[in-house]
């Protein structure tokens, strides 16, 4: 340090040298990708920034959130330029852009899915198959989604959808419902679907492998020590080796009068289509089964459990469709002990932060239906008591039919029963437009397409967002942001826009196992509305987080769930 400079004087030289390589760095950075360009197409590139050097703008959507899409967009237009998990990407809103992406798989664009997702989820599943190979195991995999499935399925999901309520108001204390709902559909999706066979602590030692896996498929792609690819891959690893050993027991049991799981219809379906699956097909078409039946669902759930919380009103309009379909009677039995079906007493998680009762009358107040997502919330709703006769398996567990009378249980609920609710499909539609669990999809450019006045570049990653353009769709008569279930009913024509509203996607990659979901969210807001009552654990809402599925930050939306109390008239 030459004499007579302090310390400072003699760090700002090296300071501003750094400052001006980093620049430089970053402008060639954005040079670049500017070069690659179609020179053939004389149009432009979308606007928008590359961010940093190798990692662009990645952080940012990180720890933004939501927050990253909808600033950019408004800065920059429904099509814009990023450089997200390694590769340049378009993100897209509307819905004639998103149109033109849908329907322009196999020909304009492809599949993409970020390399850590690749890598983790394997390339024999139906999220990485392309061309040919797409439509062959789409093909095998409809006859898991087929209505025969679905029916054998339906009644097993009821009785365990009726059997995690009763757990939850059994809860002495206030139920993290995100944590519960992955409970819930870990359950129905490894032991109904496909029908592995687990004592509890298997189940919750498989539910935590797996809920590692999902959390680190959107990392940066590098395999090292402590990185989230790595932790994926570790994760995948270890359900691998325990799906192995499932299938093949499986196998060994080669039960043929029983066909009635996921595995099953996979493994026949293909022979069906001159077929073998592969060990290593059929491990990773289960994984990626679970997967979208896991946290999809239990986030629909959750924000269906949330939106219902909020808006009393339809949970009465709900209630009075199920009781003019003869859904909504009073059942005055309820077994005590363990679930009639794949659970026992002993499988019970008792350290479950999930399950809560209690919940306290209140008039509904119509001034505020303030969309989920927003800070600021008015004072929390609770349910009011329902003045009609309950129904459902059971409002408690110490219920049982009284003395000298048999039981007049509701029968199991069937997908033509479902399809005649035609309110509660309008509420389950809303749920997923407000909230959709997935914000969005992938695809990769085969072709330098135009979009929106901008060149797409041949190679480049394309990114349309489902969210967003529920949000901003010009088609709704009432405000996009608001909570309104009638938007979908006959009278009104804003269901007509084919890409307005898009939480399954659309095209050849429309999610396959969308009936499912849907018969599923519909069973909960049944056994809800009939045998529950909720409120908030908490002063206020929890903000939502969008990436890369809809939940509550921190898991932090605690509820208190009640038992309703049985009738023996029309008056509660």
């Amino acid at each position: 340090m030459p004499a007579g400079l302090s310390w400072p004087e003699a760090a700002a030289p090296a300071l501003l040298a750094l400052a001006l390589l980093v620049t430089l760095c970053r402008h060639l950075w954005a040079l670049r990708w500017s070069l690659s360009r179609d020179r053939a197409s004389a149009l432009p590139l979308p606007r928008g920034s590359m961010g940093w050097p190798f990692f662009g703008e990645t952080l940012h959507w990180l720890l933004q959130g939501s927050r990253f899409h909808s600033s950019r967009r408004e800065r920059y237009g429904n099509v814009f330029k990023t450089h997200l998990l390694g590769r340049p990407v378009v993100r897209v809103t509307g819905a004639e852009n998103i149109r033109k992406i849908l329907l322009g798989e196999h020909t304009l664009v492809s599949t993409q899915w970020p390399q850590s997702t690749q890598i983790i989820l394997g390339s024999h599943t139906l999220l990485g198959s392309i061309g040919d190979l797409h439509r062959q195991r789409r093909k095998i995999l409809a006859r898991v989604f087929s209505r025969a499935a679905l029916e054998s399925y339906l009644p097993r999901i009821q009785k365990v959808v009726s059997w995690e309520l009763r757990g939850w108001c059994m809860e002495p204390g206030s139920i993290a419902v995100y944590s519960s709902a992955k409970t819930l559909t870990f359950r129905i999706a490894a032991q109904i679907l496909l029908g592995l066979r687990l004592e509890e602590k298997q189940f919750k030692d498989l539910a935590k492998t797996f809920e590692q896996l999902v959390e680190n498929l959107f990392s940066l792609p590098l395999n090292i020590p402590f990185s989230g690819l790595r932790k994926g891959i570790k994760a995948r690893d270890m359900l691998h080796e325990f799906m192995e050993k499932a299938i093949r027991e499986k196998l060994q049991r080669n039960n043929p009068e029983d066909h009635s799981d996921a595995l099953d219809f996979i493994i026949n379906s293909a022979k069906e289509h001159g077929k073998e699956f592969t060990m290593q097909e059929l491990k990773e078409s289960a994984i990626e089964l679970i997967f979208a039946a896991f946290f999809t669902t239990a986030s629909a759930s959750t924000s269906l459990i949330l939106l219902l919380l909020k808006h009393p009103s339809v949970i009465e309009k709900i209630r009075q469709e199920l009781t003019s379909h003869e859904l909504y009677q009073q059942c005055e039995c309820c077994p005590v002990g363990p679930c009639p079906d794949t659970l026992t007493a002993q499988n019970r998680d008792s350290e479950k932060p999930l399950l809560h009762p209690t919940a306290k009358d209140a008039h509904e107040d119509q001034s505020q239906p303030l969309c989920p997502t927003e800070e600021g919330s008015p004072q929390p709703h609770t349910l009011p008591e329902p003045t009609l006769p309950q129904s459902g398996p059971c409002a408690g567990p110490q219920l049982r039919a009284p003395s000298g009378q048999s039981c007049c249980c509701p029968s199991d609920i069937s997908l033509e029963k479902l399809s005649r609710l035609r309110y509660l499909d309008c509420v389950i539609k809303e749920v997923l437009r407000v909230l959709p669990p997935v914000s969005g999809g992938y695809r990769t450019a085969l072709q330098t397409f135009e979009l929106d006045g901008y060149q797409i570049p041949k190679g480049w990653s394309v990114m349309y967002s489902i969210r967003d353009t529920h949000e901003t769709a010009a088609i709704y008569q009432s405000p996009p942001g608001g909570f309104d279930p009638d938007r979908f009913g006959a009278a009104r024509t804003e269901a007509a826009g084919r890409f307005h509203y898009i939480p399954f996607g659309g095209g050849a990659r429309s999610c396959i196992g969308k009936e499912l979901a849907q018969a599923i969210l519909k069973l909960l807001a049944i056994e809800l509305v009939s045998t529950s009552r909720w409120e908030l654990a908490t002063p206020g809402y929890p903000a939502m987080q969008t990436v890369p599925i809809v939940h509550p930050v921190d898991d932090g939306l605690h509820l208190y769930f009640h038992p309703l109390q049985p009738s023996h008239g029309s008056e509660a």
